[in-house]
């Protein structure tokens, strides 16, 4: 599998995590982990329990969703908790200005700017929960109760 380069997206999420305390939570994986199932696998864990941070836009505004990887998210209801009136799906080139960071490796934090986000509450049900890490390769573990603190976003059913 292709990887990409290591420096500026890992190390971004790396000093975000550092800077709330979250150290050595990274783990490099030996092969990319695009879908929440291909990183549950790898990582011998429930597929639920892998947060998902989907771009969307509002209009020209990125947003980020923290889904669990068990189900899709409703983009109704997403854009009702953010008083949006439609949130539509974000092409590769919006994620990459967004975050810094490309599909399938997008992390909740390390990105150049903040971004409005929501974190699924679904996730409170696990009490180890996996984020990507900036790349395909890379995810870190954090809790439904971390993803809060580190992004600022409030914990809302976002589930399909």
């Amino acid at each position: 599998m292709t990887r990409e380069p290591l420096p500026d997206a890992l190390d971004r999420v790396r000093t975000a995590l550092a800077a709330h305390g979250l150290c050595d939570r990274l783990v490099e994986l030996p092969g990319d982990v695009p879908t929440a199932a291909d990183a549950a696998r790898e990582l011998g864990c429930d597929v639920g329990a892998i947060a998902n941070s989907l771009v969307f836009r509002a209009g020209d505004e990125p947003v980020l969703v923290i889904a669990s990887g068990a189900h899709r998210v409703d983009v109704r209801a997403a854009a009702a908790h953010l008083g949006v009136r439609k949130l539509s799906r974000a092409d590769p080139d919006f994620v990459l200005a967004a975050t810094g960071q490309v599909v399938g490796g997008c992390a909740p934090v390390g990105h150049p700017a903040p971004i409005r986000t929501l974190v699924d509450a679904d996730l409170a049900a696990h009490a180890k929960v996996w984020a990507g890490g900036g790349v395909k390769h890379a995810m870190f573990h954090t809790t439904h109760d971390e993803l809060l603190a580190l992004t600022g976003g409030p914990s809302v059913e976002v589930g399909a």
